[in-house]
């Protein structure tokens, strides 16, 4: 359920007040914990670092994030890679395609740099 219009976005006051009057190239990340805390637009243009549980993930604001929460841009779950056995295969053979195309590429480029046998 959204929050009503009457009480307005929450924004940590916290995080205003050490934003207020600075500016945002020559600010250092701004450490914080409130996950739960809307993204206004004086925040953009700063970078804050955002806790997710174990560290601090530096999150950069643009125009694009007002409206969204802060947590939203600080995973706090590691992505493990889907797939298998089966994925390890594939991107093993998708390697060695990629080594065999770059190989194959090389040599008509070592046949070229040779200098070429004298005329009779």
């Amino acid at each position: 359920m959204a929050r009503s219009l009457k009480k307005g976005p929450y924004v940590f006051y916290k995080l205003l007040k050490k934003i207020d009057g600075k500016k945002a190239a020559t600010t250092p990340p701004i450490k914080t914990w409130a996950r739960a805390s809307e993204i206004a637009p004086e925040m953009v243009g700063f970078t804050f670092a955002v806790h997710n549980g174990k560290d601090f993930n530096d999150v950069f604001v643009t125009e694009e994030m007002v409206g969204h929460r802060l947590g939203e841009f600080s995973l706090t779950t590691k992505f493990t890679r889907h797939g298998g056995k089966m994925q390890k295969e594939l991107e093993q053979k998708k390697k060695e395609s990629e080594i065999a195309a770059a190989q194959a590429a090389k040599a008509p480029a070592a046949d070229a740099k040779a200098p070429a046998a004298p005329k009779k």
